[in-house]
């Protein structure tokens, strides 16, 4: 790489989306083409918040882009005064270039008002998180059988049965991610209504059905309601799901795994325990 190139970070804009995927692609070859092309179509037709990059942030030398990262921006609530939350995706950067990764990922992290999360960081990548200011919000992932689990009968709803109640305030953000292909499940209790959101995993390795959870208010609903999820789960085909944690939990029947896909988050507090929503889990696919 000659010295004398002018290296700078901005925002992906449209005319650099053929130059993106072919990047993408070439980084993530376990990735297909479409795969990332389908991702960016799902960022361009995201609501833009304002002063924010809709794709995300580009290492450009000479005016080219020769890397790329991802960004998922989200406001989390009503009003221009809700928290904004950032999913840092995709990263790569063209090995000549390999040593501004970290001034990308340092420009594409760098609002202080932002709650940024790395759902998928490789184990590469910790040490340049950590050193960037990122922080573990959870430590690894729980297989679980919850249909083993205890617990009384509850009522199991999925959401196209639900009517909009007024203590499900979270009933868009349900019914978005069942309009992206998860499953929405809302459980009937003494103290309202309490939903789910799982998101089915394809795991070459699992001979039975496999389910992530993306999204609960409390893990500790989870577990309370493991018994009745699951065999409502089981019925549609999955017997496990996958969800975060710090350790063993008690009272469901699973085995951790720590250091296994750990989760990372940069910025004002600290992230829910499997609240994964708008992340690219869920729009891109897992």
């Amino acid at each position: 790489m000659p010295s004398s190139q002018q290296i700078r970070c901005r925002p992906i804009e449209a005319p650099d989306l053929e130059v993106v995927v072919d990047l993408l692609t070439r980084g993530f070859p376990d990735r297909t083409r479409k795969y990332w092309a389908t991702a960016l179509e799902v960022l361009a037709a995201r609501e833009r918040l304002p002063g924010l990059p809709q794709f995300g942030y580009a290492l450009a030398a000479d005016g080219a882009v020769v890397g790329v990262h991802l960004l998922i921006f989200h406001r989390r609530g009503d009003g221009r005064e809700a928290p904004v939350q950032c999913n840092t995706s995709a990263l790569y950067v063209d090995p000549r270039y390999q040593s501004y990764a970290a001034l990308l990922v340092s420009i594409a992290s760098k609002l202080k008002n932002v709650i940024y999360l790395n759902t998928t960081a490789s184990k590469h990548t910790w040490p340049l998180l950590e050193a960037l200011g990122y922080r573990r919000y959870s430590e690894g992932q729980f297989v679980s059988i919850p249909a083993l689990a205890g617990g009384a009968a509850t009522k199991v709803l999925p959401l196209g049965d639900c009517a909009e109640h007024p203590a499900l305030s979270d009933y868009a953000l349900l019914r978005a991610h069942a309009e992206a292909g998860c499953l929405a499940l809302v459980c009937e209790t003494a103290r309202g209504p309490i939903p789910f959101v799982f998101l089915r995993r394809r795991i070459a390795y699992a001979p039975i059905g496999v389910m992530q959870l993306v999204y609960c208010r409390d893990t500790a609903d989870f577990v309370s309601l493991a018994g009745p999820l699951g065999r409502v789960l089981v019925s549609r085909g999955a017997t496990c799901v996958i969800l975060d944690a710090d350790g063993p939990i008690p009272g469901l029947p699973g085995c951790f795994f720590r250091n296994k896909t750990p989760r990372y988050f940069k910025g004002p507090y600290k992230p829910r325990q499997n609240d994964l929503a708008f992340t690219e889990m869920v729009l891109f696919g897992p």
